[in-house]
């Protein structure tokens, strides 16, 4: 990263760096109210220690982020951070998630009130990932870490303009029993983003990849129902990808056409449906707009006559056995795709951001959840402004392990578009 670039050759210092994004900090959240928590004096005081082995050891190549401010995904984010502060990273806070009293999760509950959304402040900025997303687009940190469980990570990034990274399930150490909640990132840029991969996951720089990248673009995987605009500008930035020889797109041997997997995901977030995925005490929930708990509220899927779900799939009573149908079919299916092309594109989200009062009767994870079932890797990747002059997001998905291709894909769009 940049910042951390020049701390170790010591063109900056990090405590000026840290004390900057302190003062960024309190000058923004009395109305951006991203931070539960601002650790002043112990990211000082850290600061000063990365500044103090510089100062003994030099340019020292075991700290990447040497003196970069992160802030972390709520009071227990801290936790999972062991790797970036040893990488020289500066945790500056804990940022907001939902607080209680809504089962839809795409908000979040600062310290001095409601989490809004940089661009405008009567939209929300999405969610859980809320503070995360809103506090990385106000330029108060570069870098903060999410958590993904249904789109908690990707939907605030496209709802707040910023890059947002879900990482393959059981790849990187999660709380969450169930597996559909993993770790994430959300950064202003993708070479942000990738800094933040080679640190968690261990792993060098990528080697670029060959262009273009073979791509299948579908507005609604074949369930959803996105409103115009997101798509329209969705697409556009896939044309974009296309005429800057980023991407390739190939049409698949089988129409994309997942399985709804609302219902599957639902079935495995129930309190009490199996002893051997509850909750953990104290876990974050794990949803970005998680619906109502009780899966008779919600619409069952509908079998589409040229991809006949499964026999033996109980369309009636959502539970377990239908969960594990509906994700056997969906792996299927995307395994068939991934033969097919390397990456697969949709809109982020199916609307633009709703307003504080909630999101309706509209999910806004029905682009995202189904790759927390398949425990696919994905990014929201920034794809233009809306009528109402909120951000809007390019979700790209990739095969598991691939989150490499992931950014290094972004990193591309991003240079050759000069963002």
């Amino acid at each position: 990263m940049e910042i951390a670039a020049g701390v170790r050759a010591r063109e900056s210092r990090a405590v000026d760096v840290v004390a900057q994004a302190l003062e960024r900090i309190e000058r923004a959240d009395p109305w951006l109210c991203a931070f539960v928590e601002v650790w002043g004096e112990e990211a000082l005081r850290r600061a000063r220690e990365v500044d103090g082995r510089l100062d003994r050891h030099g340019a020292d190549p075991a700290l990447p982020l040497a003196g970069v401010p992160i802030a972390v995904k709520g009071r227990h984010g801290l936790r999972a951070a062991g790797p970036l502060l040893a990488a020289g990273a500066v945790a500056v806070g804990a940022t907001s998630v939902p607080g209680p009293g809504t089962p839809w999760q795409t908000w979040g509950l600062g310290a001095r009130g409601r989490t809004v959304n940089p661009w405008r402040a009567d939209r929300t900025p999405g969610g859980s990932s809320a503070g995360a997303a809103a506090a990385v687009a106000a330029g108060l940190v570069p870098l903060a870490t999410g958590g993904d469980g249904a789109g908690s990570v990707r939907i605030p990034a496209a709802w707040c303009g910023v890059v947002g990274l879900k990482t393959t399930a059981g790849r990187l150490p999660s709380a969450d029993r169930t597996g559909l909640a993993v770790p994430g990132v959300l950064a202003r840029s993708a070479a942000d983003a990738a800094c933040w991969w080679q640190v968690v996951a261990g792993e060098p720089e990528p080697a670029r990849p060959s262009l273009p990248v073979t791509a299948v673009w579908s507005p609604d995987l074949g369930f959803a129902e996105p409103d115009q605009e997101p798509v329209a500008l969705a697409r556009a930035a896939v044309g974009a990808l296309v005429a800057a020889g980023v991407v390739r797109l190939v049409r698949p041997r089988v129409p994309v056409r997942l399985v709804d997997p609302g219902p599957a995901w639902l079935a495995l977030r129930t309190p009490g449906a199996d002893p051997a995925v509850a909750d953990p005490p104290g876990a974050d929930p794990a949803g970005a707009d998680t619906p109502p708990a009780d899966p008779a509220e919600v619409d069952m899927p509908s079998a589409d006559p040229a991809e006949p779900v499964p026999a033996g799939l109980d369309l009636v009573r959502p539970g377990l056995a239908l969960a594990h149908g509906v994700r056997a079919e969906n792996d299927r299916r995307l395994a068939a795709l991934f033969a097919d092309a390397e990456l697969l594109l949709t809109p982020t989200a199916p609307t633009a951001p709703h307003g504080h009062e909630g999101p309706g009767d509209r999910y806004s994870t029905s682009l995202t959840w189904a790759f927390n079932l398949s425990g696919h890797p994905a990014l929201s990747l920034p794809a233009g402004f809306g009528g109402d002059g909120c951000p809007a997001g390019l979700h790209l998905v990739a095969p598991h392990g691939r989150e490499a291709l992931l950014l290094a894909v972004a990193r591309e769009a991003q240079a050759r578009s000069g963002g």
